[in-house]
C-alpha cells in the first residue's frame, strides 16, 4: 500500500512537471538550459578560481608575515626612500622594456602558446606612438585555436610572464556544440618604452 501511494505521488509529480515543461515554450526551455549551463560553468571554472584565488591569498599573508618577521630580526634593512614626481614617473618608465625588445617579447608569446598547445595563425601588427608620453603600443591581433583550458592557460602565462602586456579584448567562436575546438581572436596589446 505504501509503495502504490509512493508511485502514485510520482506519477503525480512527473506529470505537473511536464506540464509546467509544456508550459515554458522553446523561449522558456533555452532560458532554463542557459541556466543549467551557467550553474554547470560556475561548479566547474568559477568555484575552482575562488579555491585557487584562496590560495594565492593565504601564500601572500605567509610572505608577508615572513617579510615582517625578517625585518623585525634585523635581517633586511629598512630602507624608506622618496622619490619626487620626476623619479617616480622616471621609475614607471623603466618599468617597461626598451622599443627594440619587441621581437622578443612576440617570440616569447609565440613559446607560451606552443607549451600550452595553443596554435597562433597568422597575426597583424600595428605600431602606434602616443604623443604625449613615452610609450608605444605595439597592438596585436592574433587568431588562436584550442580547447578552452589550453588558451586559458596560454592567456594567464602570458599575461604573468610578460608584464608589459594587456589583452585589450578577445571573440570566441566554435563551430558546433560537441566541438571541443574554439577559435579565439586575440586582441592584444604591448606597451614599449621609446
Amino acid at each position: 500500500m505504501k509503495q502504490e501511494l509512493v508511485q502514485i505521488q510520482s506519477n503525480r509529480l512527473m506529470q505537473q512537471l511536464r506540464w509546467q515543461v509544456a508550459r515554458l515554450g522553446s523561449m522558456g526551455k533555452i532560458g532554463v538550459g542557459l541556466f543549467v549551463v551557467a550553474g554547470i560553468f560556475f561548479l566547474g571554472a568559477v568555484l575552482p578560481a575562488k579555491k585557487e584565488l584562496a590560495a594565492l591569498e593565504e601564500r601572500a599573508e605567509t610572505l608577508q608575515m615572513q617579510a615582517k618577521q625578517r625585518l623585525l630580526s634585523g635581517d633586511v634593512p629598512i630602507v624608506e626612500k622618496k622619490l619626487t614626481n620626476d623619479q617616480a614617473l622616471q621609475a614607471f618608465y623603466e618599468f617597461f622594456p626598451r622599443f627594440d625588445s619587441s621581437p622578443f617579447w612576440i617570440r616569447e608569446l609565440v613559446r607560451i602558446a606552443q607549451k600550452q598547445g595553443v596554435e597562433v595563425n597568422s597575426s597583424d601588427f600595428k605600431l602606434t606612438f602616443e604623443r604625449d608620453w613615452r610609450l608605444s603600443r605595439y597592438e596585436i591581433i592574433a587568431p588562436v585555436r584550442g580547447r578552452y583550458s589550453q588558451i586559458r592557460g596560454f592567456m594567464a602565462e602570458a599575461l604573468e610572464t610578460i608584464p608589459n602586456m594587456a589583452i585589450t579584448g578577445f571573440t570566441i567562436k566554435r563551430d558546433n556544440v560537441q566541438s571541443t575546438q574554439l577559435e579565439m581572436r586575440l586582441e592584444i596589446s604591448l606597451y614599449l618604452n621609446e
